[in-house]
């Protein structure tokens, strides 16, 4: 374990958190100045103002030619990207504890490169990037960058994380990351759910990060986490790690399962029995994981896995670990370059382990702070109301907090009641004027369904950041004309057998009143044709 001094320390005072690192302003030149040039090719923003002139027709010729320009047959495009590789990045990040303790050591830091996951005093650790070398560039040339690789398959910057990996893990090699091209996922526009069923909203969309290699978010930060375990075992550092090992509610032994195994490093993935549904755990199987289904809940699982990995050179990709936030936040990047550049109003995100609102925040902040945008987002984070100890805490005031024992829920993902992450989450909703709200189990199935009903195919999880938005529309805290932002966190085929349930009306104490089952008709034509006319009001 190697400590350093922190190049912030004695800074807090210039920013209102203990979260992030002091955060500041680029400066106010478009232009480093001369003690702060660096080689900047590595970074591959194509040039702009070149590309608008005039051009004749021979040169219109060869720019054709040069585009078509293909790399060898016989090399791949990580070869590829390590042939054309320019200067190492400048740019750092490593570990301190979060929040800094206040009768701690105020010097204490780690290299991402070291395996450990809490500060000395027990805390969380976070991932500090070196703000004032990244502020060396306007907000417009990382904005320009960003956008310049979207849609590519320049290794890795085709990927929505690596896109960002100056944000992400900069010093990483690009050789030893393990992407799936995550990321990059649509931001929906709920335009008939807004205008019909929340008082004519226009701005309201669902950003869809279930639409991923394994129908979940967590792939975003899994890419990051795994691609780090593939740098330590790689040589020259060569650590003895012998696989990788979370407990899950389902989507995270999905990610992992996948990167472990585009990576060939084992997966370990302890799963609370019966509790997850049959899409999720056929997942980690199919990904040849090692899996337990373990006679527990969530919590249960989770001790057990910190047990094991304090014991076994398996390294913990549960969110306690800071480097999968990392990779989650650029989904908030996405966001701002998916509107361009404009920070909407309102980010609402389901909330379990509390690790992504923030990540969400982090990812804003940091966009925030380095001139991208000038402002971040209002956040809510939603809980179902049988696993809503965040809930609880914000009613409090932030005075009394209780972990509990997760009741059941169609949320299954977010079913946890001691979560890791509940100082992260506290510090995000501070920070942007948060608010926390539960949903009812008939809440976020109806909601879940009403949404389907207009286009989409949500999860659960998704059901519970929409009945939030309802209840905060009815509250008149969202107002009709403010930019909101759904985060969707799975895809809704992950849990079919729920949406059958309440199709069939099938759910106990619920009334399913957006119910839409299948009609069981003879097959002739004058039974179909009543049951269309009963069906369709007479309208045919």
């Amino acid at each position: 374990r190697r400590q350093a001094p922190s190049p912030h320390h004695g800074d807090a005072h210039r920013h209102h958190l203990l979260s992030l690192p002091p955060l500041r302003p680029p400066p106010h030149s478009h232009h480093p100045s001369a003690n702060q040039r660096f080689d900047r090719s590595h970074l591959r923003l194509p040039p702009r103002a070149a590309a608008h002139r005039t051009r004749c027709a021979t040169e219109g010729a060869s720019a054709s030619t040069a585009t078509k320009h293909r790399r060898p047959a016989e090399e791949n495009i990580r070869e590829e990207a390590a042939r054309l590789r320019g200067p190492a990045t400048t740019f750092s990040a490593w570990y301190e504890p979060f929040p800094p303790a206040s009768d701690g050591d105020p010097n204490e830091r780690y290299s991402l490169d070291e395996v450990v996951y809490r500060s000395t005093s027990g805390g969380l650790l976070d991932v500090r990037h070196d703000m004032d070398a990244l502020a060396r560039f306007p907000g417009s040339y990382w904005r320009d960058l960003f956008d310049s690789r979207v849609g590519r398959t320049t290794w890795p910057y085709g990927s929505g994380v690596w896109s960002k990996k100056e944000f992400v893990l900069p010093e990483i090699d690009s050789d030893h990351i393990v992407s799936l091209f995550e990321g990059n996922s649509n931001l929906f526009w709920a335009e008939r759910l807004g205008r019909e069923h929340l008082g004519g909203m226009n701005d309201l969309w669902v950003k869809q990060c279930g639409i991923s290699h394994t129908g979940s978010f967590k792939d975003l930060g899994m890419t990051a986490l795994v691609s780090q375990v593939n740098r330590l075992r790689r040589a020259p550092l060569s650590r003895p790690i012998n696989g990788v090992g979370c407990a899950s509610t389902g989507d995270t032994s999905a990610a992992l399962s996948a990167y472990c195994a585009a990576a060939g490093i084992p997966a370990i993935v302890f799963l609370p029995a019966d509790r997850i549904s049959l899409q999720q755990l056929i997942q980690p199987i199919a990904n040849g994981a090692t899996v337990l289904s373990l006679d527990t809940d969530f919590d249960g699982c989770m001790r057990l896995i910190r047990e094991v990995t304090a014991e076994l050179p398996i390294y913990l990709a549960n969110s306690l670990n800071s480097l999968r936030l990392e990779g989650q936040k650029t989904a908030a990047i996405e966001i701002l370059q998916q509107f361009n550049w404009q920070v909407p109003d309102w980010v609402i995100i389901p909330g379990g382990n509390l690790g992504n609102i923030y990540a969400f925040y982090k990812g804003f902040e940091m966009c925030r702070a380095l001139g991208l945008v000038d402002r971040v987002p209002r956040l809510v984070c939603a809980q179902a109301a049988n696993a809503n100890p965040l809930y609880r805490y914000f009613k409090s005031g932030y005075t009394d907090f209780q972990s509990l024992v997760a009741g059941t829920t169609f949320a299954s993902a977010i079913q946890i009641g001691d979560p890791v992450s509940i100082d992260r989450a506290v510090v995000a909703l501070k920070a942007t004027d948060g608010i926390v709200e539960e949903a009812t189990e008939e809440e976020l199935m109806d909601a879940t369904a009403l949404a389907d009903l207009t286009g989409m195919f949500a999860c659960p999880h998704t059901g519970v950041a929409l009945a939030a938005l309802f209840k905060l529309r009815d509250q008149g805290i969202i107002g009709t004309n403010d930019r909101t932002v759904v985060v969707s966190t799975a895809h809704g085929l992950k849990f079919t057998q729920s949406k059958i349930d309440y199709h069939d009306k099938n759910i106990k104490d619920m009334l399913c009143q957006y119910a839409n089952p299948p009609i069981s008709v003879k097959p002739d034509f004058g039974s179909v044709m009543d049951v269309l006319q009963k069906k369709l009001n007479g309208k045919i």
